[in-house]
């Protein structure tokens, strides 16, 4: 029977010390293969390969869409690419982001989970938001373990804190405790695949994860696992469904961007404000246009005209100081509120 050998590990702000910390402390005989994902800037190169290769026994590396993966080894999700897990091989695919990110964790343990069922242990370390609690969940469907790092430890705690409140978490651990556990549940054997049979939303939302479908197939896709709402994606403006009807309120357009309500909410705000500087932008292309307008009407001595025009710009550049003000003061945007883990936890 097989241990527990394919290892994924999500980690945002903070995660550098806490990965170091952890593949630093595991043997070079270690059976099993571990897959990264930590939240990095799209735009830069990643340096964290070499970083960790540093500090370990084990060849880490960005792998190639298709790679076939080895035990022994740490595979790390490239900048803007998902990492995804096959039976024996890799995807590296510039997916739809999930919860803003990409590289996303959820992305990564849902592909495990489906691939691999109970042999697959989830690790979620520091981060901000909620980014892995998703993933977590599939792992513990598909009956792998799930091991959060203690947020009292953690650097920036919301992740773990996250992933507690809503995954049935079965280790809670400081670092240092982390390692050797999984060395542990490698050599401990996985329960067999059949009695954790794969959901159909962690078929489904693989799928679309994996952008392998065409038009018909991602609609019929996201309606079999979610209710359509009356919003609209605010990174391509689709159709949102609500995926599922636990505690963890979620949303999926059938593009495939995905977001956890506090991300969603962040993202309305965002969208908010950007429509706030476009209206602003316009009624002050509007004054300029009046005023011009005036200053003609004067050349050719239609005074009335031209106070008509001059009254008018006069009006909307009221509007755009109100307008301003009202953005500047964050009074529109009052709603981007993300409550502590303390009053979460008391019912807020």
């Amino acid at each position: 029977m097989f241990g527990h050998d394919i290892i994924v590990i999500g980690t945002s702000a903070g995660g550098l010390k806490a990965l170091s910390k952890i593949v630093g402390n595991l043997p070079a005989d270690l059976n099993a293969v571990i897959f990264i994902v930590q939240h990095i800037a799209p735009d830069k190169p990643s340096l964290l390969p070499s970083i960790l290769e540093d500090v370990c026994d084990f060849p880490v590396t960005h792998p190639q869409d298709g790679e076939k993966f080895q035990k022994g080894r740490i595979y790390i999700a490239p900048p803007d690419h998902h990492l995804l897990v096959y039976q024996g091989q890799m995807r590296v695919v510039r997916g739809p982001q999930e919860n803003r990110f990409r590289p996303a964790i959820d992305a990564l343990f849902r592909s495990a989970a489906r691939a691999y069922g109970p042999r697959v242990v989830g690790v979620v370390l520091t981060g901000y938001l909620d980014d892995g609690t998703v993933g977590l969940q599939a792992v513990k469907k598909r009956g792998g373990v799930a091991i959060v790092q203690d947020p009292h430890e953690a650097q920036y705690s919301s992740m773990p804190n996250s992933a507690l409140r809503y995954a049935s978490v079965d280790h809670c651990l400081c670092l240092a405790e982390i390692a050797e556990l999984l060395v542990s549940l490698t050599k401990e054997p996985a329960a067999e695949e059949k009695t954790y049979p794969i959901t159909q939303e962690i078929e489904f939302e693989s799928n679309i994860a994996e952008q392998q479908m065409n038009t018909q197939q991602f609609l019929e896709n996201v309606e079999k696992i979610g209710q359509r709402t009356t919003y609209s994606c605010p990174e391509c403006n689709g159709s949102i469904w609500q995926i599922g009807d636990g505690d963890l309120l979620r949303f999926r357009c059938h593009i495939g961007h995905a977001f956890t309500a506090n991300i969603f909410l962040s993202e309305q705000t965002k969208n908010i404000e950007n429509t706030l500087w476009s209206a602003v932008r316009a009624l002050e292309e509007k004054v300029t246009l009046s005023r011009q307008m005036a200053q003609r009407m004067k050349n050719i001595n239609l005074s009335t005209v031209a106070t008509k025009y001059e009254n008018n710009a006069q009006k909307i550049d009221e509007e755009v100081s109100a307008l301003r003000n009202l953005i500047l003061t964050g009074f529109a945007t009052k709603q981007n509120i993300f409550f502590k883990d303390e009053e979460l936890e008391e019912g807020l």
